[in-house]
């Protein structure tokens, strides 16, 4: 029998679920339907990272060109978030800005302290056809330490522990679609708005924003990534009108978990993508299952909830909590939009 692709391995419907902790709600109150939403997902979101983190880390190694973009637009001297940094392969970047990033798992965390250091180790290599912003993994002369650059730590991203409007930016790459219901993900956004200063009052015109990237280099902007509906071109064959709420399998070999340790491994091992960026964002999980007869290796399957957004969809969340979208777009599976504060 022919191996079966753990890509091939099918989303589950996550809508019944769904509609218990809104029905919930309606039943027993607010305060009762985010202890069930956070139930679901401490089981379906914040177990799996924990469980795959060196796995999952070592498919995540080089930054999106639209992301990198964002940050290297960023003035010198900024403080930025980044909210669900993960093994934070976004904090050194730009290193003329000062990073803070924070993630729900306490595992992810430490490999990103991890990466840091070894990041601050290392001047930034030429560009000589890399891509704008890709960080070098080696250093074409001999290390010296860098003054620190970024920072991170364990937070949950409905309870950020950041001061309002103290931030210059903030970036959300893969989060927000993790929320289970539609008033917590408006709530992350607007969680996220909080965090950044309170940009000119011309970005509230009639006429809408004039120069997006200059607004974006003044600062006062939030850039989000979120999982799109509409991936009709991709092999998940995901499109609009079809289910939103999904459970996504994660397919670890044994083996796999115990390699995901090392760094040698990053860049042969795929993720199943789910909105962050590894190596080509959404990678396919080369992982293999046996249809039949025993497997030396035995895999773990880990279904995460994810909830599919389709075409305009973040754009009302914004304006939903009073952001005011800047300027927005579809890249590699995925909706984004880059929003500033209201100024009413």
């Amino acid at each position: 029998m022919s191996p079966l692709s753990s890509s091939s391995l099918p989303s589950a419907s996550a809508a019944p679920a769904v509609a218990e902790i809104v029905a919930v709600g309606h039943d027993a109150g607010e305060e009762a339907a985010a202890a069930s939403a956070e139930a679901y997902e401490r089981e379906h979101v914040h177990g799996v990272y924990e469980a795959i983190a060196p796995h999952f880390s070592s498919t995540r190694y080089k930054p999106w060109p639209v992301v990198a973009q964002y940050l290297n637009t960023q003035r010198p001297g900024a403080v930025g978030l980044d909210v669900g940094c993960g093994n934070g392969k976004y904090l050194a970047v730009n290193r003329s800005v000062y990073m803070v990033g924070s993630d729900r798992s306490s595992n992810l965390v430490s490999l990103a302290r991890s990466h840091k250091s070894k990041k601050q180790a290392q001047p930034k290599k030429k560009q000589g056809g890399k891509d704008e912003g890709e960080v070098a993994d080696v250093a074409e002369k001999p290390a010296v330490a860098a003054p620190a650059t970024s920072d991170v730590l364990v937070a949950d991203g409905l309870s950020l522990p950041f001061r309002n409007h103290s931030a210059d930016f903030v970036i959300c790459v893969a989060v927000v679609h993790h929320m289970s219901t539609r008033a917590r993900r408006q709530d992350a956004v607007r969680q996220l708005l909080k965090c950044v200063v309170v940009p000119p009052t011309h970005l509230a015109t009639a006429g809408g924003v004039a120069d997006p990237d200059e607004i974006i280099a003044r600062g006062g902007t939030v850039l989000v990534y979120v999982w799109a509906l509409e991936q009709g071109g991709s092999r998940r064959g995901w499109d609009e009108g079809g289910e939103q709420d999904l459970l996504v399998p994660w397919v670890m070999k044994q083996s796999q978990a115990q390699q995901g340790q090392g760094e040698k491994q990053s860049k042969k091992a795929k993720g199943d993508g789910g909105g962050d960026g590894g190596g080509s964002k959404e990678d396919t999980n080369t992982t293999r299952l046996t249809e039949s007869g025993p497997d030396p290796d035995p895999s773990t399957v880990f279904n995460r909830y994810y909830h599919l957004y389709r075409k305009g969809e973040l754009e009302e969340d914004v304006l939903a909590v009073g952001g005011v979208v800047v300027k927005s777009g579809y890249d590699r599976d995925n909706w984004w939009v880059v929003c500033a504060p209201g100024t009413s």
